[in-house]
């Protein structure tokens, strides 16, 4: 028994030293999924350590921003292909809960009509087929994730096959944003037009309304939050990883090696799509609304500049990047909303010529060089030690 509980253990350290893990997401998970809580539920409002629910939802926010983030990263920081298409993933998945959440109000809605307000307004006499499965949470939680992927990989076989890359395959995937919004813009999609999909009621029976709900999709956020960070670590230190990395480095080399690289690009594009989706899905019950102005060309630019703030090539650096630019973006709309474009454009140029390797990069180069002035410092004492001697 002992020897199999030490067998155990023992797999379970090499399992975390092969995913890279350190003591910092340890830490991390604790916080977020313990501490914070903590702090929200046990202490008084007066406190100043007290977490108020609009921080939570907030953060609730935030982090299933990061697990999209996490998605680009593995994409453009590890593969170097840079979409700027996830956007439409992360619609894909949200108007897949959307749809359930709004079939859930049923008659508490403002014409009591088991339709949705909107198709009430704009006339339509019964519900249209695709909306009809939403029914089913078990067909939701498929749709969030299949649907996303499956798109993905319609286009990514078809971009990845005709060999587009570099700025091309940019360009592209903007053309595929500004088309979705389009799309989702007009009525007759029968997913709400401009205003979207909102005025959500309840999930399981559960008030979204309440803060303990909200609580509640805050934690299971930081959960899928882990997950999303441990697959994406598994496949990067992978064989199949190596090989990613190595197609951001040299493709032709990769090419030339007997690899064929748009295989891994169309498998990380699809794998991308589905933390997109899944990002969607958890935001939209604790927002609750979904247009399509945020699913536009400018917030697709945005996801990219999250990644490229906190590091790419990191995982953690966007985690980062999507917390800390949202974050900021929160404390400085509130205050002049109209500095926020600026603000976000001169970030990204100064990024890109100045700290290309984002927060994660700074804090790199900070710790090395600390470690070379203790080397030094050590070097130079060890003689006069010698001579004492």
């Amino acid at each position: 028994m002992a020897n199999e509980t030490l067998k155990g253990q023992t797999m379970g350290t090499g399992m975390l030293k092969h995913l890279g893990l350190g003591p910092g997401f340890f830490i991390c998970g604790l916080f977020l999924l313990v501490v914070f809580p903590i702090l929200n539920t046990l202490l008084p409002e007066t406190s100043i350590f007290h977490i108020s629910d609009f921080t939570i939802n907030l953060f609730g926010k935030y982090l299933a921003y990061a697990i999209l983030a996490i998605g680009i990263d593995l994409i453009w920081g590890y593969t170097g292909v840079l979409s700027l298409g996830q956007g439409v993933f992360f619609a894909l998945g949200a108007y897949s809960m959307g749809m359930y959440l709004m079939l859930g109000i049923g008659t508490e809605g403002v014409y009591e009509s088991a339709l949705p307000d909107f198709m009430v307004w704009n006339q339509v006499k019964e519900l249209p087929l695709f909306w009809r499965p939403y029914h089913s949470f078990a067909f939701t939680v498929i749709a969030v994730f299949l649907v996303p992927m499956i798109f993905a990989t319609a286009f990514g076989f078809l971009a990845f096959r005709s060999r587009i890359r570099g700025v091309y395959f940019a360009i592209i995937t903007q053309a595929l944003v500004f088309s979705a919004w389009l799309v989702f813009n007009r009525n007759e999609t029968n997913l709400g037009g401009t205003n979207g999909l909102t005025d959500f009621k309840q999930i399981f029976g559960f008030r979204l309304g309440d803060p303990s709900t909200q609580l509640a999709l805050y934690m299971l956020t930081v959960v899928f939050l882990g997950i999303a960070y441990l697959l994406c670590r598994a496949i990067i230190q992978s064989r199949v990883g190596r090989v990613l990395i190595a197609i951001r480095d040299g493709e032709q080399r990769v090419l030339f090696s007997g690899y064929n690289p748009p295989n891994y690009k169309l498998f990380v594009f699809v794998v991308a799509a589905g933390l997109a989706g899944l990002a969607g899905a958890l935001y939209v019950p604790q927002v609750g609304i979904i247009t399509p102005s945020q699913i536009g060309v400018l917030p697709s630019i945005e996801m990219a500049i999250w990644v490229a703030v906190g590091g790419r090539g990191t995982l953690a650096g966007a985690v980062v990047g999507a917390v800390g630019v949202n974050w900021f973006r929160s404390q400085l709309t509130g205050s002049v909303p109209d500095l926020w474009p600026f603000f976000m454009g001169g970030l990204f140029v100064l990024v890109v010529m100045f700290f290309p390797d984002g927060l994660i990069g700074i804090l790199k180069q900070m710790k090395a060089k600390v470690s070379a002035w203790r080397q030094s410092k050590s070097s130079t004492i060890e003689p006069s030690e010698a001579q004492i001697r």
